[in-house]
C-alpha cells in the first residue's frame, strides 16, 4: 500500500548553506562591516557549528566576492575601493545597455519581468522595508533589464556585479532616502522602452547608473581621481 506522503519532498539545506546565508545576511545588512575579521573559532562558537563548517562557509563567501583571504590575517569582509566601484559601474552599464537594446526582440516573459520588478519596488518603497530589502528590490529591476539579453552568461555576470553593489551599500542607507525618486525614474525608463523611445531610454539608463555610482562614492566618502 502506497503512503500518502510518498510524493512529498523538501529541498535539503546543509549546515554550511545555513551558515553562508546567515553571514551573507549580516554582511548585506551592515552588521559585519567591510574589513571585519571573520574568525573561524569565534564564528563556530557563536553559530554553534564546527570550525570545518565555518571554514567551508567562508570559502563560499570568498568565491562570491563577499570576503577576502588576507595573508597572515585570515578571512575578512571584503572592502571595495573607488576603482572597484567604478569598474562595477562600467561593467553593469555594458550588460544593462545590452538588455535595454533588446527590448523589442526580447520575449514577452522577459519584458514582463521588468514591469513586475518595477511594481515590486514601488510596493516595497511604500512599506517599512529595510534598507537591505529596498536595495534588493531596486537591483531586481536592473537584473530584469540584464535579463532582456536572455543570455545566461550575461545574466550571471550581472548577478555577480549586483552582489558587489549590495556589499558596497551594506552600511549606507542611501536607498531608503531616495526610494520614491528611484521608483519614479525606473517607471519612466520602462515607459520610454514601451514607447519605443530607445535613444531616450538609453540616455536615462546611462544617467541613472552614473548618478548611482557617484552617489555611492559620495556616501562612502570616496572620490575618483
Amino acid at each position: 500500500m502506497s503512503s500518502p506522503f510518498e510524493n512529498l519532498s523538501i529541498e535539503p539545506v546543509s549546515t554550511v548553506d545555513r551558515v553562508v546565508e546567515e553571514l551573507r545576511r549580516a554582511v548585506f545588512e551592515g552588521e559585519l562591516a567591510p574589513g571585519t575579521p571573520l574568525r573561524e573559532l569565534a564564528l563556530a562558537e557563536s553559530l554553534a557549528v564546527s570550525r570545518s563548517t565555518v571554514r567551508e562557509a567562508l570559502g563560499a563567501l570568498v568565491a562570491e566576492g563577499l570576503a577576502d583571504r588576507v595573508p597572515n590575517r585570515g578571512t575578512q569582509v571584503r572592502a571595495l575601493d573607488p576603482d572597484a566601484i567604478h569598474d562595477v559601474g562600467r561593467a553593469r552599464l555594458v550588460v544593462e545597455m545590452a538588455g535595454l537594446q533588446r527590448w523589442d526582440e526580447a520575449s514577452e516573459e522577459a519584458r514582463e519581468a521588468v514591469r513586475q520588478a518595477v511594481a515590486e519596488f514601488r510596493r516595497a518603497a511604500g512599506t517599512s522595508a529595510s534598507a537591505a530589502e529596498l536595495t534588493a528590490a531596486h537591483l531586481a529591476i536592473h537584473a530584469a533589464i540584464a535579463g532582456l539579453t536572455e543570455s545566461p552568461r550575461l545574466v550571471a555576470m550581472a548577478e555577480a556585479l549586483y552582489t558587489e553593489i549590495k556589499l558596497a551599500l551594506a552600511s549606507v542607507d542611501r536607498i531608503r532616502r531616495n526610494a520614491q525618486d528611484q521608483v519614479h525614474s525606473h517607471g519612466e525608463l520602462v515607459e520610454l522602452m514601451e514607447a519605443g523611445r530607445m535613444d531616450r531610454a538609453a540616455a536615462e539608463l546611462r544617467h541613472h547608473l552614473e548618478h548611482a555610482e557617484q552617489a555611492m562614492l559620495d556616501s562612502l566618502g570616496w572620490e575618483l581621481d
